[in-house]
């Protein structure tokens, strides 16, 4: 079984304004509202990909109702702890330029964050556990090193998608993918990447400190797969690039369903950029169709 994670879920309110001017009176050309968060988005690729899987995580208040009628809708099964405080909403405001304001997310208690390391007490050696995103402030800077201890006690696999600090940390517990586009790689590193060559040293420094897999997005130029002493670079397929959330969820749903499915790296490397990309040409996050009409366009290459 695959369980996503998600600590801080959002609505996603996703507004269009022709032409915005601060301070004034703006129309909407268009809104919509989706379930947001980086696990809940692997979830819902996953489920596209017909991967069975369960997305956990904290919901809570009517914004928390909203995402777990959604998900039952796709009927994606979760088991989320229900907190006191209310689920972020985070707005998305497309005019001209994409602009993000996501809310803090809601305070969790000790007895609320204790609910869900035990959800996964369960896991055994046949799971795979995918942690993504920002954990919310109160749960303190450790959250994920709690969940990454559930995981190594039970033996399963897990996968980290999350920046700075919390990544650094779970590199030595040996997580079998970590996915940064070459932005967050270079941030990581503290450093300026201005070439392929460049992403590979420090994709391999990843691999170095514990991971067993490295993905690194680069946007219109495809994506690098790091694995052992070998590098495979996929170039990006063709399409009218219409949302930039959720392709880098929709590459680790794509990467890691099919290699629990196949075995193969390879495939699920190819699998991962069509579903990232699909994303990308998409409103929402990827269906299987597009997913699928993509595949075969993914040229793999050893570098």
């Amino acid at each position: 079984m695959i369980y996503t994670v998600t600590l801080n879920p959002s609505i996603d309110y996703i507004v269009e304004v022709e032409d915005f001017r601060l301070g004034d009176l703006n129309r909407m050309k268009r809104d919509l509202k989706l379930p947001g968060g980086k696990g809940i988005n692997v979830s819902r690729v996953l489920n596209q990909l017909g991967i069975q899987n369960k997305a956990i995580g904290f919901l809570g208040g009517f914004t928390g109702r909203y995402i777990e009628e959604w998900l039952h809708e796709e009927s994606i099964s979760s088991d989320f702890v229900f907190v006191a405080d209310d689920t972020r909403i985070n707005i998305k405001l497309k005019a001209g330029h994409e602009t993000e304001i996501n809310g803090t997310g809601p305070a969790i208690r000790e007895a609320e964050a204790d609910a869900l390391v035990q959800k996964l007490a369960m896991l055994s050696a046949d799971d795979i556990v995918i942690l993504s995103g920002s954990a919310p402030p109160s749960l303190g800077g450790d959250f994920y090193d709690k969940l990454i201890s559930v995981c190594k006690q039970s033996k399963a696999e897990f996968v980290i998608d999350t920046t700075g600090t919390a990544l650094k940390e779970a590199l030595a517990h040996k997580p079998l993918l970590v996915k940064p586009n070459h932005h967050e790689l270079a941030e990581l590193f503290g450093v300026t990447i201005n070439s392929r060559e460049e992403i590979i040293t420090y994709g391999r420094k990843l691999l170095e400190a514990g991971a067993k897999h490295v993905l690194v997005s680069m946007a219109g130029e495809g994506a690098l797969f790091i694995t052992g002493n070998e590098v495979y670079h996929a170039n990006a397929p063709k399409g009218n690039v219409k949302n930039s959330v959720g392709a880098g969820d929709s590459m680790i749903a794509g990467f890691v369903g099919t290699l629990s499915l196949t075995g193969d790296l390879l495939e699920a490397f190819r699998a991962g950029v069509a579903s990232g990309s699909a994303t990308a040409f998409s409103d929402d996050l990827a269906e299987r169709e597009h997913i699928e009409h993509l595949r075969p366009l993914i040229q793999i290459s050893q570098l």
